[in-house]
């Protein structure tokens, strides 16, 4: 080759290394066009649940660090994971019922013995008044006690009779307060028996009182409380048999509702939940404003304890 052909040479060699920079953009520009429809094709990629609820718990913890001023609700607010009531709750929320209804016993119990005490003192204070009445007439028609005049002279053999509500089924002088005095003696006999634990004699005299005093306010306070001493004495099932009868042969008397509401107790304790139910809406129906204070106050518990409507 002449020496005349090199600087030819020299220009050919430049050429090409600027034929190679012309084409770099164009190489470059067909790659992001070739890789453009990969990142379309990612971003139109469909978001899974797990992200959508993950991009709504930093919404929300975003928005609580907003509204809350700790950063956080309530510890009341939203859902707790721990149970409505454990076994612990439910076993102390018992014992405390039980306690409850221990205490209300008791208070029945007091209010009874104090009820009796005050009825032995009225029955006393009868008494007492007739025997001075009798006195007075007796004086009053002795010779001499009345002046001589218009008025008539009163008989000086025997005192006036004292008029009585009711007969006395025993032929006795001094009738109405004799009953009366009787029986309420022999009630106290069978309470204070049953007020020292002393159940099977307690029966015994109750139910004496009951066949003898026919008629008598207490026999309703006796035959209750036969079934009370037969329900503290264990035999639940002849309890309810005697409070069962003490409501449906005298509804009206003065412990019917008394032995309706141990009706129901004691078939709790049979294991009757149900029957229990219908002693206390008997209860609320039959007498409802008319229950003593005591009866009123235990009644709800005992409605809750057998799970009644």
């Amino acid at each position: 080759m002449s020496p005349t052909s090199r600087p030819g040479d020299r220009g050919g060699a430049r050429s090409r290394p600027e034929l190679s920079t012309m084409t770099m953009p164009k190489t470059l520009l067909a790659l992001l066009l070739a890789a453009t429809p990969i990142v379309a094709a990612q971003a139109r990629e469909p978001v899974t649940p797990e992200q959508r609820i993950r991009r709504v718990e930093l919404q929300v913890r975003e928005i609580q660090r907003t509204v809350y001023p700790k950063g956080q609700p309530a510890d009341t607010a939203g859902f707790s994971d721990d149970p409505a009531a454990s076994k612990e709750v439910t076993d102390t929320l018992a014992a405390r019922l039980d306690t409850v209804e221990r205490q209300l016993t008791d208070l029945v119990r007091t209010s009874e013995e104090n009820t009796h005490r005050l009825s032995v003192i009225e029955a006393d204070l009868a008494r007492m008044r007739a025997d001075n009445d009798g006195r007075f007439k007796a004086i009053e028609a002795g010779p001499g006690a009345v002046p001589t005049g218009d008025l008539p002279q009163p008989v000086t053999d025997v005192p006036a009779p004292i008029p009585t509500p009711r007969p006395n089924p025993r032929p006795t002088a001094s009738a109405p307060v004799s009953f009366d005095a009787a029986g309420e003696a022999a009630y106290t006999a069978g309470f204070d028996l049953w007020s020292a634990k002393k159940y099977e004699s307690a029966i015994t005299q109750l139910r004496a009182m009951a066949s003898s005093f026919p008629g008598h306010r207490r026999v309703s306070w006796a035959n209750n409380l036969v079934g009370r001493a037969l329900l503290d004495k264990g035999e639940t099932r002849a309890a309810a048999a005697a409070f069962l009868a003490n409501y449906r042969g005298n509804p009206k008397g003065e412990r019917a509702a008394d032995s309706l509401y141990y009706l129901g107790q004691s078939t709790m304790k049979l294991g009757q939940p149900q029957q229990a139910c219908k002693a206390y809406e008997e209860l609320g129906a039959v007498y409802g404003a008319t229950l003593r204070p005591q009866l009123a106050a235990m009644l709800p518990a005992a409605r809750a304890q057998a799970g009644c409507n």
